[in-house]
């Protein structure tokens, strides 16, 4: 019986997904630790909770853990203590006026009131909302309760439970494979020269056959600009990864000493960002020449010019496959193909055979601009897989 291309396509991609699942440090490894790491706590507060404390709202204390489960462990100490400053404050502000106002629907106008504007504390951070959350919780439980004691356990035990909760999060993520974020960066890195790959690929393809035409080069100039918003996203990824080591015990486990720097990440990052704003700047130039009449002429040096782009284009796909375990091979293919765009760069002034060479001094016309702008690509792109060549030699010396 055949199998229709959709269902054989879904069990490619799941089949891709599990080795990548596979992978140490890989996003979907991360992603079902995290799954497992999260269960594990709300189960584990779960039963201290429900069974040793025998809480009469024991789910603040499973629903707290899973909220601390954060992507460091670094966060997660910080959160759970926002989280519990904030639980305490609104807890502490319905209990002052509803032990001395009572709990009438005016006593609750004016913690609300209070709450929300103790929710704007920038110590606080992202954490702000838990404290009108925590008194709306505070006063159903202290409408249902009786008695002064029995009104202030009832308050008391919902910290014990946020505390237990915020204890367990942060312990697990903490003792339980406490996430090194190197693969992370790694992956952003590669997405961010995949989509200059794709660019540049398609650019290259286009100016060698003589393809150039208004609409084609908007779509260039458009994911050009595109492309800074995944350099941001690498760049919070690198933030993302130094947060990471702080608290961290696997920085001390000997599989983990190479990863426990990103120096050269970021330096790279910031590499790709500076190429980004080349291959933008291409672009534009690009699309102002595309519906000029005379961008027939010198069609040797735009298919050359195009050569170029390729080669540039093929630097960025061995950055997309960026691998810490095939670093060192992968830094030499590197430096071979940014001597080779170097070579095609040189070889733009020198073109055989030109009785009439491209005007490069005349500005009202591109070829001077391009052969600018395909020097300075050039440029970034080899300060790019030097920084790879460095960051190898120094691992390696370490």
């Amino acid at each position: 019986m055949s199998v229709s291309p959709s269902l054989s396509r879904r069990r490619r991609a799941t089949g891709a997904w599990l080795t990548r699942a596979r992978r140490s440090g890989s996003h979907e490894q991360n992603l079902v630790l995290g799954i497992l790491k999260s269960a594990l706590a709300a189960t584990l507060s779960w039963y201290i909770a429900h069974d040793v404390l025998a809480a009469e709202a024991p789910a603040f204390a499973p629903f707290t853990a899973v909220m601390m489960m954060q992507v460091t462990v670094y966060r997660s100490a910080v959160q759970s203590l926002r989280y519990i400053g904030a639980v305490l404050l609104g807890i502490a502000v319905q209990a002052f006026l509803a032990f001395t106002a009572g709990p009438d629907v005016l006593t609750f106008a004016l913690v609300t009131l209070l709450t929300l504007v103790i929710a704007r504390w920038r110590f606080l951070g992202e954490q702000g909302t838990q404290v009108p959350t925590a008194a709306f919780f505070a006063f159903s439980v202290f409408l249902t309760s009786s008695g002064f004691d029995g009104r202030l356990m009832a308050l008391g035990e919902i910290v014990l439970l946020v505390a237990i909760g915020c204890g367990l999060g942060t312990v697990t993520n903490l003792v339980l494979f406490p996430p090194m974020r190197h693969r992370s960066v790694e992956w952003t890195i590669g997405s961010l020269s995949h989509s200059m790959c794709d660019l540049l690929g398609d650019v290259a393809r286009s100016l060698t056959e003589g393809d150039l035409d208004e609409s084609r080069s908007e779509a260039w100039r458009r994911r050009a600009e595109a492309l800074e918003s995944e350099v941001e996203q690498a760049r919070a990824s690198i933030r993302t990864a130094w947060e990471s080591l702080l608290f961290n015990p696997s920085r001390l486990v000997a599989r983990h000493r190479k990863h426990a720097t990103f120096e050269g990440y970021e330096q790279l990052v910031e590499a790709l960002g500076r190429v980004a704003a080349q291959v933008g700047s291409m672009a534009r130039a690009l699309h102002l020449w595309a519906d000029d009449d005379r961008q027939t002429a010198h069609r040797e040096f735009m298919s050359r010019f195009g050569e170029v782009i390729g080669s540039v284009g093929q630097i960025t796909r061995t950055l997309s496959d960026l691998d810490e375990d095939r670093l060192s091979e992968q830094a030499v293919r590197l430096c071979e193909l940014a001597g080779e765009a170097r070579e095609r760069v040189e070889a733009l002034t020198l073109i055989p055979r030109q009785e009439d060479p491209p005007p490069f001094d005349d500005l009202t016309q591109p070829y001077g601009v391009l052969l600018i702008e395909a020097q300075r690509l050039v440029d970034e792109m080899q300060y790019s897989c030097d920084i790879v060549k460095y960051y190898v030699d120094e691992r390696d010396r370490r």
